[in-house]
């Protein structure tokens, strides 16, 4: 009997052993690699498993006509595959979930035009320290700026996202191109406080900030630039066209009747008052796509007991939209026909909106496309759509700009 209590107390602690080991190791897996080649280090063993806290380095190397577009890792999110990329290699990753690497490769001949810079720190009102790329035609000198806000629902995604888009930007020659991230909504950096989309406006604007403070560094020009953006992209690319007014120390909310944003960062030698006066005349055009622009859909992720639907209208582009006497601000707005997101109305509303307001507006239906066709991920599908319905649309996107910097006599 005692043998047998033993021998089951044994099972028992074995099983148990097995619980434990499965929940501190995680699959880890090599995605296939096309036009190039990745290196991982240490190996991954044969069965895939890895202990939770490995740090893993992926190092690649493109075949020859090709150069890197990005190293990364994907995890499974709310929207399936999650890509978390970096552009230069080696590219190391912390396993901590059930992981997938891989290695995305691009011909040389559509990146041999650009300087890339990456990784600029702006910022770091909390946790993540927020960073933009820069994307700078060879020689590149007094150019127009335009600055791309990539989308993920206000809680994912990072500037990498928009990298295909910031390539096609740049083909012509004509502009330099700043690709910015922001805080994540709610506590999903890790921050203790729930960062709010005031916040989340406010770093915005702080990105823009210091863009003006160093565009001339890489060939820009502060005094003319221009914002775009898709899906919640879309909707603070809108906020940064409409609204740079509402730029102030005043506070969001704190007194009744006043909703201003601060950005998150200040150069030391402005003030908020130059800051927001110098951004009302360099902030040109907006080309928001597929964005959320009214109060309705938007939600403000604070928890303040006094925050009501004024908070939501102030941090709503439909509702703030200054007259042209004022202040001209021309719009491109584009939208997938099988958007299942974003409604034609709803764009229609903003169109008609700008409209009354005296504003320049062209809104164009893609036909077939679906959400974020701007989007750039290593994966075949998202390539395919981009190529499918991003590029030509980037190209008409880019005539506008061209309308307004590049205007014909």
């Amino acid at each position: 009997m005692i043998q047998k209590s033993f021998i089951f107390i044994v099972l028992i602690l074995s099983a148990c052993s097995g619980i434990l080991q499965a929940q501190n190791t995680f699959s880890v897996s090599v995605n296939e690699v096309k036009n190039g080649k990745i290196k991982v280090e240490p190996a991954i063993p044969d069965d895939g498993k890895v202990p939770k806290g490995t740090v893993l380095t992926l190092t690649a190397e493109p075949d020859k006509n090709y150069a890197l577009d990005a190293v990364y890792y994907s995890v499974t999110g709310m929207w399936g595959d999650m890509y978390l990329e970096c552009m230069t290699s080696p590219y190391e990753v912390v396993i901590n979930q059930n992981t997938k690497l891989g290695a995305s490769f691009i011909e040389k001949e559509e990146v041999d035009h650009l300087e890339v810079t990456q990784n600029i720190v702006y910022a770091k009102p909390g946790v993540k320290e927020l960073k933009y790329d820069v994307f700078a035609p060879k020689g590149a000198r007094n150019l127009p700026c335009i600055i791309i806000i990539h989308g993920g629902g206000w809680i994912w995604n990072t500037e990498d996202i928009m990298r295909g888009m910031a390539r096609e930007l740049t083909k012509s020659g004509k502009y330099v191109v700043f690709s910015i991230d922001y805080r994540w909504a709610g506590n999903r950096d890790g921050d203790e406080a729930g960062n709010t989309m005031p916040d989340i406006i406010g770093d915005v604007f702080g990105a823009i900030a210091h863009i003006l403070e160093h565009a001339a560094d890489y060939g820009g020009d502060p005094t003319r630039i221009a914002v775009t953006g898709d899906s919640a992209g879309g909707h603070l690319s809108a906020v940064a066209g409409t609204m740079p007014n509402k730029i102030g120390d005043g506070g969001f909310g704190e007194t009744e009747g006043v909703f201003e944003f601060m950005p998150s960062y200040i150069p030391e030698n402005k003030t908020v008052d130059q800051l927001r006066t110098e951004m009302m005349a360099a902030i040109k055009a907006a080309a928001p796509s597929y964005g959320v622009f009214g109060s309705d859909r938007l939600n403000h992720y604070s928890e303040d007991p006094k925050a009501n639907d004024s908070w939501k209208e102030a941090i709503a582009p439909l509702s703030n939209i200054p007259n042209a006497e004022e202040r001209k601000i021309p719009h491109y707005l584009t939208r997938g026909t099988k958007d299942g997101l974003i409604t034609d109305e709803a764009v229609k509303r903003y169109v008609d909106a700008l409209v009354e307001a005296g504003q320049r507006v062209q809104y164009v239906q893609v036909g077939g496309a679906g959400h974020a066709f701007f989007d750039w991920k290593p994966d075949d599908n998202t390539k395919a759509t981009f190529k499918k319905y991003g590029i030509y649309y980037i190209n008409e996107m880019e005539a506008f700009f061209n309308s307004v910097f590049y205007p014909k006599n």
